[in-house]
């Protein structure tokens, strides 16, 4: 890819797949390069955001990334703390992350889904100024929903294994589908 692809890829934004009143709005980081070139969430190879969400039970089938917009049947969305693509969200700046904060908060608010669920524990501390978070349920709410941060499926997130992140999911999707709401 040439610097100049490269350079139109990081000025796309990937909308978001979002409606009132889901069940779970899935907050990612960012777009990678490979999303915002197929313009879809989660579009990597290596990404396990879609066999988990399946292992978990959140969907019955696994999706592929073209079929995202099938979650709002489900009540599931997607959304991101920045819509900037980089290669790696290491390259998003701290105030990328207050900004995208302030932002989600604002959409969730809008929105009103019953739990946000935020991929990746270090952006969910990065975007709140919460650094005691810890995987899971989270004590404060954002826009009036419930948050739960969740492992990042990004296939460099190496501590995680598929079955690990299933469970975690799992426990967010019982607590969002099968518990009280």
């Amino acid at each position: 890819m040439t610097g100049e692809e490269m350079e139109a890829l990081r000025a796309r934004t990937v909308p978001d797949i979002v409606a009132e009143g889901l069940h779970v709005l899935f907050c990612g980081i960012n777009p990678g390069l490979t999303t915002a070139r197929l313009g879809h969430h989660f579009a990597h190879p290596g990404n396990r955001f879609w066999p988990v969400l399946h292992a978990s039970g959140f969907t019955p089938r696994r999706l592929k990334p073209s079929e995202q917009h099938e979650l709002l049947s489900y009540g599931l969305g997607i959304t991101n703390i920045s819509p900037r693509p980089t290669a790696r969200a290491d390259e998003l700046t701290p105030e990328e992350y207050r900004t995208g904060g302030r932002v989600l908060a604002e959409k969730v608010a809008r929105l009103r889904p019953g739990w946000l669920a935020v991929v990746g524990v270090t952006a969910y501390r990065a975007a709140f100024g919460d650094r005691r978070a810890r995987t899971g349920p989270q004590e404060a709410a954002i826009g009036g929903a419930r948050v739960w941060v969740l492992p990042n499926p990004s296939g460099l997130n190496a501590h995680w294994t598929l079955e690990t992140m299933a469970e975690e999911y799992g426990r967010l999707r019982a607590a969002a589908l099968d518990g009280p709401s």
